[in-house]
């Protein structure tokens, strides 16, 4: 299983939010965001892969952002936030680090998950 793993889900279906695409970009000595991968949530709200193969959870700081502007506009719903953005520390690398964000047209929340 991978350290880092996401979950979206549309509270206001009660769904997973599914074909939502998620940046992953990992903070550098430089304090500038770069990016690692790019996915898009499949029919459970997850992305598979988040953290590409050969690539290892370290310390540092990451941002997880979902494009949620376009889920939305294929939904035919007007939304407040083009995207969510969720930035967080990892510290323990042994850990598993999962983000899950709860979703709806007009707001948003995450916390880490298990």
């Amino acid at each position: 299983m991978s350290g880092l793993t996401t979950h979206v889900l549309d509270t206001s279906v009660g769904q997973p939010a599914v074909d939502v695409e998620v940046d992953l970009a990992r903070k550098d000595e430089g304090g500038s965001f770069v990016q690692i991968n790019t996915g898009v949530t499949n029919e459970d709200g997850r992305v598979p892969g988040l953290l590409p193969d050969g690539v290892e959870l370290e310390a540092g700081t990451y941002k997880l952002a979902f494009h949620v502007e376009s889920y939305f506009e294929s939904r035919d719903t007007e939304a407040f936030y083009p995207y969510a953005e969720i930035v967080f520390c990892v510290r323990d690398v042994d850990s598993h680090y999962h983000v899950p964000l709860l979703l709806s047209p007009f707001g948003y929340s995450t916390y880490r998950g298990s």
